[in-house]
């Protein structure tokens, strides 16, 4: 991996490259709604089995911005690296028709 590029990673560490300063902790949240076919499509495989492709869809789009987000504001403090990052989902709302994905790393300036 080359130094010069936005790196976000689970590891407290990136390989080959030094951590020189310590910019804060980045956060990234997302909540997203789940819509009403997609609920109707993941009830159906519930009774037949199988995964539910809208579901996963919208999870994995979740997951992304998510990730995104917290990238650019650590950008947005000098940051070359995020590190230590963990991601988290909760389901939330009076019919749990909402997903939030929330990440949170250590932004960091390498050398």
């Amino acid at each position: 991996m080359e130094c010069g590029k936005m790196i976000i990673t689970t590891t407290n560490a990136v390989q080959d490259c030094e951590v020189s300063e310590y910019q804060g902790i980045v956060f990234g949240e997302v909540i997203t709604g789940i819509n009403m076919f997609k609920d109707i499509g993941a009830g159906l495989r519930n009774l037949v089995g199988g995964r539910s492709k809208g579901y996963e869809d919208e999870l994995t789009k979740a997951r992304e911005e998510a990730i995104n987000e917290m990238g650019h504001r650590a950008e947005k403090l000098g940051a070359d690296a995020v590190i230590g990052m963990k991601m988290d989902y909760e389901v939330l709302g009076s019919d749990n028709g909402m997903l939030m994905v929330t990440c949170s790393g250590t932004a960091v300036k390498l050398r």
